[in-house]
């Protein structure tokens, strides 16, 4: 604790209305957002890579915002670190009843799977948030990416019940969003089409979630697989001095083809 004491006197110091940085001081909540979102994303991708260094560094950049949020707030006189950190530390213990108020039964907090517990978290926030919210679905961001957006979205439904069984149910479904998908397309109407993508998307991301895979992830990693793959096209067109905007759709999926085969396929 000493640690984090010795950080919220450095950002005091640097807030201070008169020693403090010109920067830090006349920074607000809204305009810190988008330097928070990418110290986030900042983070995700170290924890990708597997980079702990990096990893540390960027922890310490998205503490940095968290904490800057807190002494913005402070200085209103909305909250307190130990405000915050009070609520978050309540808010598990009311969420985690099988740890913090089991019975003397004789249960055991390992007779509670993964599953049973994020619906029973659900049910309680859904209990302390229901004078506040008419759905159980309130609460999830929309500013969130669509994939994640859609997954929190269907977890949250999953925890009233409302569920497919296992994701073999689920593969029929994608096949017939598939189909209505290609019916679309007789009648060239791009509304319809938008529809029926998203429906066939929301789908997938059903099936992701029914066979504990994490859609968000699962795109970015195809997305680069693609990328890798792409750049080695281009390396070739590169080390031959030729232009890959001169290149042929056949020598093009002919070359991705061979991309697939190694590491070194070019």
């Amino acid at each position: 604790m000493d640690k984090f004491k010795q950080l919220w006197n450095i950002i005091e110091k640097l807030r201070d209305p008169v020693e403090g940085c010109a920067w830090d001081r006349e920074q607000t909540a809204k305009s810190l957002i988008p330097n928070f979102i990418e110290e986030l994303y900042e983070t995700v991708e170290a924890i990708e890579n597997e980079n702990n260094e990096s990893l540390t560094e960027e922890l310490g950049d998205l503490l940095l915002h968290i904490l800057m949020q807190i002494k913005i707030a402070n200085e209103k006189g909305m909250m307190t670190p130990d405000d915050v950190i009070e609520g978050i530390s309540q808010k598990l213990i009311r969420r985690h009843p099988h740890i913090f108020n089991r019975q003397n039964d004789g249960s055991d907090c390992l007779d509670y799977s993964a599953t049973e517990v994020r619906e029973n978290w659900e049910k309680i926030k859904h209990d302390e948030k229901k004078k506040s919210r008419k759905s159980i679905l309130s609460g999830i961001p929309k500013a969130m990416p669509a994939l994640i957006y859609a997954q929190r979205m269907q977890e949250k439904a999953a925890s009233t019940g409302f569920d497919w069984n296992n994701a073999t149910e689920v593969l029929p479904k994608i096949d017939e969003e598939l189909e209505e998908l290609k019916e679309t397309l007789k009648d060239n109407n791009i509304e319809r089409e938008t529809e029926e993508v998203g429906d066939l998307l929301f789908s997938v991301v059903n099936f992701c979630r029914k066979r504990g895979i994490d859609s968000e992830s699962a795109l970015k990693r195809a997305s680069e697989k693609f990328r890798n793959r792409f750049v080695k096209i281009e390396e070739y067109h590169y080390n031959q001095d030729e232009n890959i905007f001169n290149s042929s759709v056949e020598k093009l999926n002919e070359l991705w083809e061979q991309t697939k085969k190694g590491p070194r396929p070019l």
